[in-house]
Protein backbone atom coordinates (compact mmCIF):
# COMPACT_ATOMS: atom_id res chain seq x y z
CA UNK A 1 0.00 0.00 0.00
CA UNK A 2 1.28 3.44 -0.96
CA UNK A 3 0.43 5.39 2.17
CA UNK A 4 0.76 8.81 0.57
CA UNK A 5 -2.02 7.93 -1.88
CA UNK A 6 -4.51 7.13 0.88
CA UNK A 7 -6.13 10.44 2.01
CA UNK A 8 -7.80 8.74 4.98
CA UNK A 9 -4.38 8.19 6.59
CA UNK A 10 -4.10 11.95 7.06
CA UNK A 11 -6.99 11.67 9.52
CA UNK A 12 -5.07 9.94 12.30
CA UNK A 13 -2.69 11.11 15.01
CA UNK A 14 1.00 10.18 14.70
CA UNK A 15 3.93 10.68 17.12
CA UNK A 16 6.48 12.61 15.09
CA UNK A 17 9.27 13.83 17.38
CA UNK A 18 10.27 13.77 21.07
CA UNK A 19 9.27 16.91 22.96
CA UNK A 20 12.85 17.24 24.18
CA UNK A 21 14.06 17.70 20.58
CA UNK A 22 12.19 21.03 20.39
CA UNK A 23 13.99 22.52 23.37
CA UNK A 24 16.88 23.59 21.13
CA UNK A 25 14.71 25.30 18.51
CA UNK A 26 12.49 24.49 15.52
CA UNK A 27 12.76 21.08 13.90
CA UNK A 28 11.75 19.71 10.50
CA UNK A 29 9.79 16.49 10.02
CA UNK A 30 8.14 14.87 7.00
CA UNK A 31 4.78 13.20 7.64
CA UNK A 32 3.11 11.42 4.71
CA UNK A 33 5.37 13.42 2.38
CA UNK A 34 4.15 16.65 3.97
CA UNK A 35 7.07 18.82 5.17
CA UNK A 36 6.45 20.20 8.66
CA UNK A 37 8.18 22.60 10.99
CA UNK A 38 7.63 22.03 14.70
CA UNK A 39 8.45 24.30 17.63
CA UNK A 40 7.34 25.27 21.14
CA UNK A 41 5.21 28.36 21.70
CA UNK A 42 5.50 30.70 24.68
CA UNK A 43 3.45 28.29 26.81
CA UNK A 44 5.76 25.40 25.98
CA UNK A 45 3.11 23.73 23.81
CA UNK A 46 4.12 22.21 20.46
CA UNK A 47 3.06 23.76 17.15
CA UNK A 48 3.18 22.37 13.61
CA UNK A 49 2.74 24.18 10.30
CA UNK A 50 3.80 23.59 6.71
CA UNK A 51 7.55 24.03 6.39
CA UNK A 52 7.31 26.59 3.60
CA UNK A 53 6.88 30.31 3.97
CA UNK A 54 3.96 31.71 1.98
CA UNK A 55 6.14 34.63 0.85
CA UNK A 56 9.08 33.08 -1.03
CA UNK A 57 8.79 29.39 -0.09
CA UNK A 58 11.77 29.41 2.31
CA UNK A 59 12.01 26.59 4.85
CA UNK A 60 10.63 27.90 8.12
CA UNK A 61 12.54 25.16 9.96
CA UNK A 62 15.73 27.05 9.07
CA UNK A 63 14.47 30.02 11.07
CA UNK A 64 14.18 30.73 14.79
CA UNK A 65 11.46 31.01 17.42
CA UNK A 66 10.59 34.55 18.49
CA UNK A 67 8.03 35.17 21.26
CA UNK A 68 6.54 31.76 20.60
CA UNK A 69 6.26 32.31 16.83
CA UNK A 70 8.30 30.76 14.03
CA UNK A 71 10.31 33.42 12.16
CA UNK A 72 11.23 32.85 8.53
CA UNK A 73 14.99 33.02 7.90
CA UNK A 74 14.52 34.81 4.57
CA UNK A 75 12.59 38.02 5.31
CA UNK A 76 11.68 37.68 8.97
CA UNK A 77 7.96 37.03 8.62
CA UNK A 78 6.55 35.43 11.76
CA UNK A 79 3.75 32.85 12.06
CA UNK A 80 1.82 31.53 15.04
CA UNK A 81 0.82 27.93 15.69
CA UNK A 82 -2.25 28.18 13.46
CA UNK A 83 -0.09 29.32 10.54
CA UNK A 84 -1.35 32.91 10.63
CA UNK A 85 1.25 35.57 9.85
CA UNK A 86 1.56 37.85 12.88
CA UNK A 87 4.47 40.04 11.82
CA UNK A 88 5.89 41.39 8.57
CA UNK A 89 8.89 43.61 9.36
CA UNK A 90 8.72 45.32 5.96
CA UNK A 91 5.17 46.64 6.56
CA UNK A 92 4.84 50.04 8.24
CA UNK A 93 1.06 50.29 8.72
CA UNK A 94 0.72 47.16 10.92
CA UNK A 95 -1.96 45.73 8.60
CA UNK A 96 -1.23 42.13 7.61
CA UNK A 97 -3.45 40.79 4.79
CA UNK A 98 -5.38 37.67 5.90
CA UNK A 99 -3.97 35.77 2.92
CA UNK A 100 -0.54 35.89 4.56
CA UNK A 101 -0.64 32.46 6.19
CA UNK A 102 0.69 28.92 5.94
CA UNK A 103 -1.21 25.71 6.56
CA UNK A 104 -1.33 24.76 10.24
CA UNK A 105 -1.98 21.31 11.69
CA UNK A 106 -3.42 19.82 14.87
CA UNK A 107 -0.59 19.25 17.29
CA UNK A 108 -0.29 18.17 20.94
CA UNK A 109 2.03 16.49 23.41
CA UNK A 110 1.39 13.00 24.75
CA UNK A 111 3.70 10.45 26.39
CA UNK A 112 6.75 12.66 25.84
CA UNK A 113 6.23 12.99 22.07
CA UNK A 114 4.67 15.53 19.74
CA UNK A 115 1.64 14.10 17.92
CA UNK A 116 0.30 15.58 14.67
CA UNK A 117 -2.83 14.99 12.60
CA UNK A 118 -2.83 16.43 9.09
CA UNK A 119 -6.66 16.47 8.81
CA UNK A 120 -9.71 16.13 11.04
CA UNK A 121 -8.89 13.04 13.17
CA UNK A 122 -11.19 10.04 13.01
CA UNK A 123 -10.16 8.95 16.50
CA UNK A 124 -8.17 10.16 19.49
CA UNK A 125 -4.53 9.59 20.33
CA UNK A 126 -4.23 6.00 21.65
CA UNK A 127 -5.03 5.81 25.34
CA UNK A 128 -2.34 4.22 27.53
CA UNK A 129 -3.59 4.61 31.11
CA UNK A 130 -0.50 2.98 32.64
CA UNK A 131 1.55 6.08 31.74
CA UNK A 132 -0.29 7.98 34.49
CA UNK A 133 -0.23 5.03 36.91
CA UNK A 134 2.41 5.58 39.63
CA UNK A 135 3.01 1.83 39.80
CA UNK A 136 4.59 1.96 36.33
CA UNK A 137 7.76 3.56 35.07
CA UNK A 138 8.14 4.66 31.45
CA UNK A 139 11.29 3.83 29.49
CA UNK A 140 11.90 5.47 26.11
CA UNK A 141 13.49 2.77 23.98
CA UNK A 142 14.19 4.13 20.50
CA UNK A 143 13.31 6.71 17.89
CA UNK A 144 14.69 5.79 14.48
CA UNK A 145 13.86 5.55 10.78
CA UNK A 146 13.07 2.10 9.37
CA UNK A 147 12.75 1.03 5.76
CA UNK A 148 9.55 -0.74 6.66
CA UNK A 149 5.85 -0.32 5.93
CA UNK A 150 3.68 0.46 8.94
CA UNK A 151 1.20 -2.35 8.30
CA UNK A 152 4.04 -4.88 8.06
CA UNK A 153 5.21 -3.83 11.48
CA UNK A 154 1.68 -4.07 12.88
CA UNK A 155 1.31 -7.56 11.39
CA UNK A 156 4.50 -8.63 13.15
CA UNK A 157 3.06 -7.52 16.48
CA UNK A 158 0.27 -10.11 16.32
CA UNK A 159 2.31 -12.96 14.81
CA UNK A 160 2.95 -15.60 17.49
CA UNK A 161 4.83 -17.84 15.06
CA UNK A 162 7.92 -15.66 14.65
CA UNK A 163 9.25 -15.28 18.26
CA UNK A 164 10.70 -18.81 18.46
CA UNK A 165 12.88 -18.09 15.42
CA UNK A 166 13.55 -14.34 15.46
CA UNK A 167 14.09 -14.25 19.23
CA UNK A 168 15.55 -17.73 19.76
CA UNK A 169 18.68 -16.30 21.39
CA UNK A 170 16.70 -14.54 24.10
CA UNK A 171 13.30 -16.13 24.80
CA UNK A 172 12.12 -18.11 21.77
CA UNK A 173 11.81 -21.92 21.88
CA UNK A 174 12.86 -22.94 18.37
CA UNK A 175 12.04 -26.60 19.03
CA UNK A 176 8.35 -25.69 19.49
CA UNK A 177 7.49 -23.84 16.27
CA UNK A 178 3.69 -24.27 16.37
CA UNK A 179 2.19 -20.99 17.63
CA UNK A 180 -0.51 -21.01 20.32
CA UNK A 181 -4.11 -20.35 19.39
CA UNK A 182 -5.60 -16.98 20.26
CA UNK A 183 -7.67 -17.00 23.43
CA UNK A 184 -9.77 -14.09 22.20
CA UNK A 185 -10.06 -11.65 19.32
CA UNK A 186 -12.08 -8.48 19.77
CA UNK A 187 -12.88 -6.01 17.00
CA UNK A 188 -12.64 -2.38 18.08
CA UNK A 189 -14.01 0.68 16.31
CA UNK A 190 -10.56 1.56 14.99
CA UNK A 191 -8.47 -1.54 15.56
CA UNK A 192 -8.56 -4.87 17.38
CA UNK A 193 -7.49 -6.58 20.59
CA UNK A 194 -6.13 -10.13 20.82
CA UNK A 195 -5.08 -12.27 23.79
CA UNK A 196 -2.99 -15.43 23.96
CA UNK A 197 -0.46 -17.30 26.12
CA UNK A 198 3.05 -17.84 24.70
CA UNK A 199 5.46 -20.36 26.30
CA UNK A 200 9.00 -18.91 26.39
CA UNK A 201 12.53 -19.79 27.49
CA UNK A 202 14.24 -17.91 30.33
CA UNK A 203 17.85 -17.13 29.49
CA UNK A 204 20.14 -15.95 32.28
CA UNK A 205 19.55 -12.36 31.22
CA UNK A 206 15.79 -12.89 31.15
CA UNK A 207 15.90 -14.44 34.62
CA UNK A 208 17.46 -11.23 35.87
CA UNK A 209 15.05 -9.01 33.94
CA UNK A 210 12.00 -10.98 35.07
CA UNK A 211 13.28 -11.82 38.58
CA UNK A 212 12.43 -15.48 37.94
CA UNK A 213 14.73 -18.49 38.40
CA UNK A 214 12.75 -20.97 36.27
CA UNK A 215 14.15 -22.02 32.90
CA UNK A 216 10.69 -21.80 31.31
CA UNK A 217 7.73 -19.49 31.80
CA UNK A 218 4.82 -18.06 29.81
CA UNK A 219 3.92 -14.65 28.48
CA UNK A 220 0.27 -13.75 28.90
CA UNK A 221 -0.22 -11.45 25.93
CA UNK A 222 -2.78 -8.74 25.28
CA UNK A 223 -2.14 -6.94 22.01
CA UNK A 224 -4.09 -3.87 20.89
CA UNK A 225 -3.86 -2.45 17.39
CA UNK A 226 -4.62 1.24 17.04
CA UNK A 227 -5.34 2.05 13.42
CA UNK A 228 -3.43 2.62 11.33
CA UNK A 229 0.13 2.10 12.64
CA UNK A 230 0.15 1.90 16.44
CA UNK A 231 0.13 -1.04 18.82
CA UNK A 232 0.25 -1.70 22.54
CA UNK A 233 1.54 -5.08 23.72
CA UNK A 234 0.84 -5.89 27.37
CA UNK A 235 2.89 -8.83 28.64
CA UNK A 236 2.02 -10.27 32.05
CA UNK A 237 4.18 -12.94 33.73
CA UNK A 238 3.09 -15.50 36.35
CA UNK A 239 4.98 -13.61 39.08
CA UNK A 240 2.89 -10.46 38.49
CA UNK A 241 5.44 -8.51 36.47
CA UNK A 242 3.82 -6.46 33.71
CA UNK A 243 5.81 -5.24 30.72
CA UNK A 244 4.01 -2.98 28.23
CA UNK A 245 5.48 -2.05 24.85
CA UNK A 246 4.02 0.75 22.74
CA UNK A 247 5.20 0.99 19.13
CA UNK A 248 4.19 3.42 16.40
CA UNK A 249 5.32 3.41 12.77
CA UNK A 250 4.81 7.03 11.73
CA UNK A 251 4.75 7.17 7.89
CA UNK A 252 7.34 9.51 6.42
CA UNK A 253 6.70 8.47 2.82
CA UNK A 254 5.87 5.31 0.86
CA UNK A 255 9.15 3.58 1.77
CA UNK A 256 10.07 4.73 5.28
CA UNK A 257 8.59 4.98 8.77
CA UNK A 258 9.74 6.85 11.85
CA UNK A 259 9.48 4.17 14.53
CA UNK A 260 8.73 5.33 18.07
CA UNK A 261 8.89 2.79 20.88
CA UNK A 262 8.69 3.06 24.64
CA UNK A 263 7.81 0.57 27.36
CA UNK A 264 6.30 0.58 30.84
CA UNK A 265 7.02 -1.80 33.72
CA UNK A 266 5.50 -2.21 37.15
CA UNK A 267 8.88 -2.61 38.84
CA UNK A 268 11.90 -0.41 39.52
CA UNK A 269 15.31 -0.31 37.91
CA UNK A 270 16.80 -1.19 41.28
CA UNK A 271 14.72 -4.36 41.44
CA UNK A 272 15.90 -5.47 38.00
CA UNK A 273 19.55 -4.77 38.75
CA UNK A 274 19.30 -6.53 42.08
CA UNK A 275 20.20 -3.34 43.94
CA UNK A 276 18.32 -1.99 46.90
CA UNK A 277 17.02 1.59 46.93
CA UNK A 278 19.10 3.96 49.08
CA UNK A 279 16.30 4.03 51.66
CA UNK A 280 16.59 0.25 52.15
CA UNK A 281 20.35 -0.01 52.48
Amino acid sequence: MLVTQQPVLRRFWYPVIPMSALETGPQAFTLLKTPLVLWLNESGQPCAVLDRCCHRSAQLSKGVVCNGHIRCPYHGWEFDGSGTCVKVPQLTDNFIPPTYKVEGFRCQERYGYVWVALADPLTDIPEIPEVADPRFRQIHQFYEVWKCAGLRLMENSFDNAHPHFVHHQSFGVISEPVPPDLDSLEELEYGLRATSVLPVFNSDLQKQNLRMSEDRTVRILEGTWFMPFGRKLKITYPNGLIHIIFTAATPIDDQTSQVVQFCLRNDSEAEVSGKLPDSDR
